[in-house]
């Protein structure tokens, strides 16, 4: 009589004995046509979406500060040239690229891939662009069965991308802090409608006081801005600068209810506000001086 082992106490689960063979296929097993392979169409348009506004937010953010650092170090007349300014705009766009692909827990080697994509057309027709979007979408789909690769990331990189919407807002401002200078007053007027319009499509207005709140703000900054566009001279210009400051503990008044607009678009809008206004004071102070 064979021996036969009992496991009692142990915890293993015994798989349970496979079933039989049939001529027709269980309801419940998948058919190679209802089978969906791994990384589809869908996952691929969307990192290519991702990419390209990864490549836009690079481009647009990263220019000032290449102007920023070329005036003082004398490189404004090299960096106007055709072929330069091409591979500037290559290295800030896989930049943008590389940092959103490493987020998104990309393997180096994909992000190399793709960097080569952007830089080999620039390198080899001096502006390239159309073989650069080609040449991604190669890239892309011969990484579109690639599984995310485990990143682990520092505390720091966490906290700046939950903060990215202030990051976006201080980036913004870095090429006016080289030529600071005092904005129209009817950009005061671009304050309160955001805040109507976004409410507007989000349907956020509905609330008890929340259309009355943000009529009062319109007629407040209207009113300021209708002042300084009659006084004029410096007046004019010290009007501006605080009605943008004001304007930031508005939108820090939001952030806290979170009412109306998103947070992120609040938080944007506070750092942005009080660095334009930081720059339009030290303009006035510059020209006073």
């Amino acid at each position: 009589m064979e021996n036969t082992k009992m496991y009692a106490d142990s915890r293993t689960a015994v798989p349970s004995p496979a079933p039989l063979p049939t001529d027709e296929p269980s309801p419940s097993d998948p058919t190679p046509t209802s089978a969906a392979p791994t990384g589809g169409t869908r996952r691929l348009l969307l990192h290519l979406g991702e990419m390209a506004l990864a490549m836009v937010a690079g481009m647009l953010l990263l220019a000032g500060l290449w102007d920023a650092a070329g005036a003082p170090l004398g490189l404004a007349g090299p960096l106007s040239r055709p072929d330069v300014a091409a591979l500037v705009m290559a290295t800030n766009m896989s930049v943008g690229m590389t940092v959103w692909m490493r987020y998104r827990n990309h393997g180096w080697r994909a992000v190399g891939e793709m960097a080569a994509a952007m830089y080999v057309p620039f390198l080899l027709l001096l502006g390239g662009h159309l073989l650069m979007v080609p040449a991604m979408v190669l890239v892309a789909v011969r990484h579109r069965h690639d599984p995310p690769v485990a990143v682990r990331r520092h505390p720091a990189v966490v906290a700046l991308a939950h903060r990215w919407p202030a990051g976006l807002a201080l980036l913004l401002t870095v090429d006016l802090w080289i030529d600071p200078s005092v904005l129209s007053p009817w950009t005061m007027l671009v304050l309160p409608g955001g805040y109507l319009v976004i409410g507007m499509a989000r349907r956020t207005l509905g609330g008890r006081g929340v259309l009355a709140t943000q009529l009062a703000g319109l007629a407040v900054w209207v009113a300021l801005t209708l002042v300084a566009v009659t006084v004029d001279g410096r007046t004019a210009e010290w009007l501006v600068a605080v009605g943008w400051l004001a304007h930031a503990g508005w939108d820090v008044a939001h952030h806290r209810n979170r009412r109306v607009v998103p947070r992120g678009y609040a938080e944007f809008c506070a750092v942005l506000d009080v660095a334009l206004a930081a720059v339009m004071v030290l303009a006035i102070l510059i020209t006073d001086a």
